[in-house]
């Protein structure tokens, strides 16, 4: 009962309904995408998954319409970084924030262009899109990178403190930001991968993954996601991911 109430209490919210519905969807996407691929026989079963795996996705698309408000007043609190004290942590997280903000009006407008509201190229707006996600990604994949690496060396370095806390509660601290940065960097990875793939064809990857590879991308980034929004309940995401 504790489980359930549990999800129940996930699904009153507006992130954690949006966490749960994207692993779901990736998770369609996989078992579809091998159905069809590997299965002839439950191909129609595959086909059905991925269908819903794109309504799914369809629905987050149309959720984050309203994402823009949270977005730049997260974007206005955090300002030019000034009470960061690491330089560069504090402009690739300025950069991230441009490339968050610019995302979501690009999205809409491919989203409309799609629903033939607006009467322009919903490929070109899809592809810039993704490709400030595809920025926004990079620039979290820097940033981990660089915590990781600062971390590693106040862990390495006995002269660390941490006021009102043992040596050894100082260790485990330092120790479960490295493993959060850590999951951050692999879901940012898997997201990349799947952002190079949605890009026009001829840039890298664009185009090449099978449904079932993109599933499964997006499904590790899913659940590293949902498990570290579940050791840290109180923490509030102001951007959700495609």
């Amino acid at each position: 009962m504790a489980s359930l109430s549990g999800l129940a209490s996930a699904l009153e919210s507006y992130r954690g309904r949006d966490r749960l519905i994207r692993t779901l969807g990736y998770c369609c996407q996989l078992v579809g995408g091998i159905l069809v691929e590997q299965c002839p026989a439950r191909s129609d079963v595959g086909t059905r998954l991925l269908a819903v795996s794109a309504q799914l996705s369809h629905c987050r698309t149309v959720l984050r319409l309203f994402d823009d408000l949270a977005m730049f007043v997260y974007t206005k609190q955090y300002g030019l970084g000034a009470e960061e004290e690491d330089i560069f942590v504090r402009w690739v997280s300025v950069l991230g924030n441009l490339a968050d903000q610019l995302y979501y009006p690009c999205e809409h407008v491919a989203w409309a262009a799609d629903a033939k509201i607006l009467h322009v190229d919903a490929a070109r707006w899809w592809a810039l899109s993704t490709a400030f996600w595809g920025l926004s990604l990079l620039l979290g994949i820097a940033r981990s990178l660089w915590m990781v690496l600062k971390l590693r060396q106040r862990l390495r370095n006995p002269t660390t403190t941490f006021s009102g806390q043992p040596p050894r509660g100082r260790r485990r601290v330092l120790e479960l930001q490295i493993q959060s940065e850590m999951l951050t960097l692999l879901s940012n990875l898997a997201d990349l991968a799947n952002a190079v793939h949605w890009l026009p064809p001829g840039v890298l990857w664009a185009g090449h993954f099978p449904p079932w590879l993109v599933g499964l991308l997006g499904t590790v980034s899913s659940v590293l996601s949902l498990y570290q929004a579940m050791r840290a309940p109180n923490s509030q995401d102001d951007t959700t991911s495609p």
